[in-house]
């Protein structure tokens, strides 16, 4: 083990942090995706609840493996087949897209169920004191929503972040790829895979900490 730490922690160390980049970027994506599809499930539009509803069913219906083959072979292939000749992603790239509509999928259900455990009587009062729906909703009901959807997201974070795991499938090197090439490199996989894990775990162990302060705080708060 000290000699896998000795040769290759900075590589584990850059691995990490293209997890950690990987993560962040598909969180972002994820929570525009989010919200977009939970205020359509929210919507009395009922195409727009219709739509909400299919993308969160279709997308958390197909296994993240599936989803991140499609999105670095199967949409290159398909844009070629339109003309596209040179069209290609890279697997930062895929890997952010297939993420992103993946954690997508669960955050808008979190959004969603934040939204709709604000009282509906906070909407009707800023409707009667003029505001539109849309300004009722960004100034009135997600600020309260979102307060109580903090814990969710975070855990929602520490997902993800195991779920890049899942896109050493496509080359990126993210962490358990770069554990895969040390262990092949020198046939320690107990060791390899040891010290990967307790990276992982350092790294989740602090954000789930984090989760449960903020949410102590929220509800000291909330007394």
């Amino acid at each position: 083990m000290i000699l896998i730490l000795h040769t290759y922690f900075g590589m584990l160390l850059k691995a990490l942090g293209y997890t950690m980049l990987l993560t962040l970027l598909a969180l972002l994506f994820a929570m525009l995706i989010g919200l977009i599809f939970a205020l359509m499930n929210v919507s009395r539009n009922r195409i727009f609840n219709f739509i909400g509803t299919v993308y969160v069913d279709a997308i958390r219906g197909v296994p993240m493996i599936v989803l991140a083959f499609f999105i670095y072979f199967g949409v290159p292939q398909g844009i070629k087949l339109l003309g596209a000749a040179n069209f290609r992603l890279t697997a930062l790239q895929a890997g952010t897209i297939a993420l992103a509509m993946n954690c997508g999928a669960y955050m808008a259900e979190i959004f969603r169920g934040g939204i709709e455990s604000i009282d509906k009587g906070q909407m009707e009062a800023s409707r009667s004191l003029g505001l539109s729906y849309a300004k009722s909703m960004r100034y009135v009901v997600l600020p309260q929503a979102f307060r109580v959807m903090i814990p969710s997201i975070i855990n929602q974070f520490i997902i993800t972040l195991k779920d890049t795991s899942i896109l050493s499938v496509i080359g990126y090197p993210e962490l358990t790829n770069t554990g895969r090439t040390i262990a092949g490199n020198t046939f320690l996989n107990f060791q390899t895979w040891a010290i990967v894990g307790i990276l992982y775990m350092i790294v989740i162990v602090t954000l789930s900490k984090l989760a449960k302060k903020i949410e102590k705080r929220i509800k000291i708060h909330d007394r």
